[in-house]
């Protein structure tokens, strides 16, 4: 595999038409978790993938295995008894006014039940170049803190990039324990990838945004430059996000390596569903630079897809590549036939 992921996916389940859980009588039924999403990305733009997870034997197990077979990415799992249980989340679409909005119903999850010397790393990463996890992952609980270190320690020894996506999440634990937990962490960290926010709520890191209907690119080129400074990162991506509107959005990122800044173009995204964003962005960019690609196409490639993401349902970035090139190449948005 050229990359190797770890982490937690869930059945999202969807209300239709914009509705409210508490109103609809179906649900649309997905899978996804940060880590697989990149996993996904990551294959369909070229790149070979593998999701390492811990999975219950039953069928929300399987249907997610399934799902992940079906883009093209190998899996490891740890099978557990079929009275495990697999997370699940329910997802909100709004439109301005109302916010889109996550519930989370994944506590006692099989992955929250996994522990150090559960996984072989050492099969994991054969033949590995890249190793990619998220903030998320060390949130499910301190097990699981545990073993992303583990895993961290395995990537470094085996010679592989590492990549972390810092994805903050406040519905699983505090700023102040995600910023004890993670800090230590980040020495085993190449590539640090992160937002406007993010960086500011876990490290302290920048200051709020008056506002997110427009944003700059200096301020947040200050924020990578201290935190490859802080933590000697070779790479720090920072995405951006303009939201004037829930279904109309500006989109792009920086990012800084050995001291140069690098900035991709502003896409303006009308929105389908957004969630898998930023992990389609980290696909791209691990896949351009498996691919030898500089920082700069590299962001661009990233931006590019991760933009395309916004316009498919579901958390899986379901492009391919020449779409990607036909959006870097300047698409027009009339019907292709």
């Amino acid at each position: 595999m050229d990359l190797v992921t770890f982490g937690e996916a869930m059945v999202r389940l969807t209300p239709p038409n914009s509705r409210r859980i508490e109103q609809t009588s179906s649900f649309d039924a997905h899978v996804g978790g940060g880590e697989l999403n990149v996993a996904v990305a990551a294959a369909r733009l070229g790149a070979s993938s593998r999701w390492v997870s811990r999975l219950p034997q039953n069928e929300l197990g399987r249907m997610i295995a399934n799902r992940a077979r079906e883009q093209g990415v190998d899996l490891q799992i740890d099978w557990t008894a079929d009275d495990a249980r697999a997370g699940i989340y329910f997802a909100e679409l709004g439109a301005a006014p109302r916010a889109s909005s996550v519930l989370y119903d994944r506590s006692h999850s099989a992955i929250s039940r996994v522990s150090t010397g559960m996984i072989d790393w050492k099969v994991a990463f054969g033949g590995a170049r890249w190793f990619h996890v998220s903030g998320i992952t060390p949130a499910l609980g301190d097990s699981v803190a545990k073993v992303t270190r583990e895993a961290l320690v395995a990537a470094k020894s085996a010679g592989l990039t590492v990549s972390y996506d810092l994805n903050y999440r406040g519905k699983l634990w505090s700023p102040e324990k995600a910023r004890a937990v993670q800090e230590p962490l980040m020495e085993y960290v190449d590539v640090l990838i992160t937002t406007e926010e993010d960086t500011r709520v876990v490290f302290g890191i920048g200051e709020s945004a008056n506002s997110y209907e427009r944003l700059s690119a200096e301020p947040y080129d200050q924020v990578a430059r201290m935190l490859a400074d802080r933590f000697k990162f070779d790479a720090v991506a920072v995405t951006l996000r303009e939201n004037p509107l829930v279904l109309v959005n500006n989109w792009s990122a920086i990012l800084v390596a050995g001291g140069e800044l690098h900035r991709a173009p502003r896409y303006e995204v009308e929105i389908v569903d957004r969630i898998g964003a930023g992990d389609a962005f980290s696909g791209g960019l691990i896949t351009a630079r498996l691919e030898n690609c500089g920082w700069d196409e590299a962001l661009r490639l990233a931006t590019a897809t991760s933009a395309l993401k916004h316009s498919i349902p579901g958390d899986f970035c379901l492009v391919t590549r020449a779409e990607v090139d036909r959006l870097l190449r300047g698409a027009s948005l009339r019907v292709s036939r």
